[in-house]
């Protein structure tokens, strides 16, 4: 592997390690995301997601080399947050907090805010500046921050379980509205989540992490080409076996076996095929990370 930072990348990432005692949070990480990307972090609680937000946003010292935007986050973190954008569970905001304060707010903390855009947005709910928090309805909560957030000209965006506690329509339009309002190929957005299912759509490259490594760092299209699945026919089991499956789970009473790397050629006479879902490559992938 090369060892030197790629200067091309937005982050670019070389034996990160960081321990908390005698727990490495973060236990060699190396990783590129380019330009332009959106890519999924996801991880078991205590993987070390948290931990590598944190040392991208120069919240946390680390081993290794590190550079953000071409910037070292634990050097130069001041001049790298006038162009990242963090944002942490939409549905965490105070119940004082009115629209309006909100938006002066962000407008006198971030200098890439562009305060016109924001009520640009707002205009288009039915938030008016005097509401409060505690008076929206989850939908309003996020509609708010999605105009703050989209308002902010960042060339990194890092959403830390953004839909946290939010309903399914909510956390859904939360995606379609950053998908199809602000992103574009010069912004890069990284994303930690549980629900897998609900990024899948958006997400153009994937990394797993596990007990501090980085298990799985792909594009979505070479995820598509790398895994399989095949629902076994019952007189196949043994040949299917044989070939050693990521991981076998039962639907219906039928074997469904996930391939990593074998061609769909070996595969075809073993049963039906179909590409897996993030979620059950998730699974195969942290078999015995759970309890």
């Amino acid at each position: 592997m090369n060892t030197e930072l790629d200067k091309h990348s937005v982050i670019s990432a070389r034996a990160l390690r960081k321990q908390y005692g005698k727990h490495a949070a973060l236990d060699g990480v190396s990783f590129d995301i380019a330009p332009g990307r959106i890519v999924g972090l996801i991880g078991p609680n205590g993987s070390g997601k948290t931990t590598t937000l944190k040392a991208i946003l120069g919240l946390t010292g680390f081993e290794g080399e590190l550079s953000v935007l071409g910037r070292d986050p634990r050097l130069q973190r001041d001049a790298l947050m006038e162009d990242v954008c963090f944002i942490a569970d939409v549905a965490i905001l105070p119940g004082w907090l009115k629209v309006g304060d909100a938006v002066d707010f962000v407008a006198g903390v971030h200098p890439r805010f562009d305060r016109s855009k924001a009520e640009r947005y707002l205009a288009l709910t039915k938030l008016s500046p005097k509401m409060k928090v505690r008076s929206m309805s989850k939908g309003m909560v996020v509609q708010l921050h999605l105009a703050l957030v989209m308002a902010i000209d960042a060339k990194l965006l890092v959403l830390d379980e953004p839909t946290l506690g939010l309903d399914i329509l909510y956390r859904k339009q939360f995606y379609q509205n950053l998908l199809e309002d602000y992103f574009d190929e010069n912004k890069t957005i990284v994303i930690t989540t549980h629900q897998i299912e609900e990024v899948e759509h958006i997400l153009s490259d994937l990394m797993f992490i596990r007990d501090g490594r980085i298990v799985l760092a792909a594009s979505m299209e070479e995820v598509g080409e790398r895994y399989t699945e095949v629902m076994v026919g019952p007189q196949q089991l043994n040949a299917a076996r044989a070939l050693q499956p990521l991981g076998e789970r039962s639907v219906f009473g039928k074997s469904v076996m996930l391939f990593d790397g074998v061609s769909r050629e070996q595969l075809a006479p073993l049963g039906e095929l179909h590409a897996p879902s993030l979620a059950d490559l998730f699974v195969a992938t942290m078999k015995g990370s759970y309890p």
